[in-house]
């Protein structure tokens, strides 16, 4: 239990029809992409490994989930070698060291910080992602019809 709390699972569980004895069949099909995502952080807090790999760990899932995750992240690869791969810019924006692949070869190099006073591959990757992500919050944000029903 006190290992779902600090990934922010607890409340979900604790929500769940049988809580922490719900079976939530193969694979969580029983639950949403951003719930197996805080499952699987929690798992990997409770085995501590070493070294920790985490693939796309942020994809498929919305804004606030992603942030939720995020702050779940951090605190499974506190203290312990962790390599992310991502296409979410966001999830490795805090790393210590970035590395971009084009075409399945290092092109940069270096901290969010350094990677976006370059200029290069990363500074136009993350402007695009940027962009969209405020189109998308301007989306949701704006005011909707008023419903048929």
């Amino acid at each position: 239990i006190e290992v779902s709390k600090a990934v922010g699972a607890h409340e979900f569980i604790k929500k769940l029809p049988e809580g922490y004895e719900t079976d939530v069949r193969e694979r969580g099909g029983r639950l949403s992409v951003g719930q197996r995502q805080l499952l699987s952080l929690a798992r990997a807090l409770l085995a501590d490994p070493r070294i920790l790999i985490m693939d796309e760990a942020t994809s498929s899932i919305d804004a606030y989930t992603e942030l939720i995750i995020q702050e779940a992240m951090e605190k499974v690869m506190e203290n312990r070698t962790s390599i992310i791969i991502a296409h979410r810019l966001s999830t490795v924006r805090n790393s210590d060291k970035i590395i971009v692949l084009k075409e399945g070869k290092i092109e940069e190099t270096g901290t969010h910080d350094e990677l976006i006073s370059i200029g290069g591959v990363y500074k136009q990757l993350y402007d695009m992602q940027f962009q969209y992500e405020q189109e998308e919050i301007m989306a949701t944000s704006e005011p909707s019809s008023p419903s048929l029903e």
